[in-house]
């Protein structure tokens, strides 16, 4: 009797374990992880960056299943003007209320809550981004390649700035501006590599 109560409790406490979560967040290595913006246009496009201010990727038992990465919108530069003029101009209006306001909102957010894997080091990242004071949901695929506890992260974010309230020029909201619009989707290329 004392073998089977023994028995059933080492199989209760195993079975307890087997589905107790442990999440083990490794954060991203900010000085070598990268954001890049790109911005465009009939006429062309912009491109620059944004610091990565802290962040890391949530594990369970080894398994992906989400993360949370801050932006510092502050710090956005241009990186295909050359003239320090024009590329002033540039990074002063974005930084104002036509686009991200950044004296106002200074950090932009993106939580991952759910993580499916296609195939190999293919993921599927569900989650909210948060831009201007405004969430919206984002789906979209990454490559993320994992070694126990660290990790090298590429992925291509696509937004409609408009929904988190960027409407500066854009054609969708403000007709007949010919080809003084600036496209509607906005691109963020995520680079992330962790800190172990």
């Amino acid at each position: 009797m004392n073998k089977l109560f023994t028995y059933i409790l080492s199989v209760s406490i195993l079975t307890l374990f087997s589905f107790t979560t442990h999440v083990n967040k490794v954060n991203a290595n900010k000085k070598n992880s990268s954001v890049i913006w790109t911005g465009s246009k009939p006429t062309g496009s912009h491109t620059g960056n944004v610091t990565l201010k802290d962040g890391y990727l949530s594990f369970d038992h080894g398994n992906l299943v989400g993360g949370e990465f801050t932006i510092d919108m502050t710090s956005i530069t241009c990186t295909d003007i050359e003239s320090e003029k024009k590329n002033k101009y540039l990074v002063d209006h974005l930084k104002d209320e036509d686009f991200f306001d950044v004296n106002k909102f200074p950090e932009a957010k993106l939580t991952v809550n759910r993580v499916k894997n296609i195939e190999g080091s293919q993921f599927e990242m569900k989650g909210n981004m948060t831009i201007k004071g405004i969430t919206n949901p984002v789906t979209f695929n990454a490559d993320i390649k994992i070694n126990r506890n660290s990790y090298t992260a590429i992925a291509k974010i696509i937004i409609d700035r408009t929904k988190w309230g960027v409407e500066y020029k854009s054609g969708n909201i403000f007709k007949d501006l010919g080809d003084k619009i600036i496209y509607d989707d906005m691109e963020f290329d995520v680079f992330l590599v962790s800190e172990k």
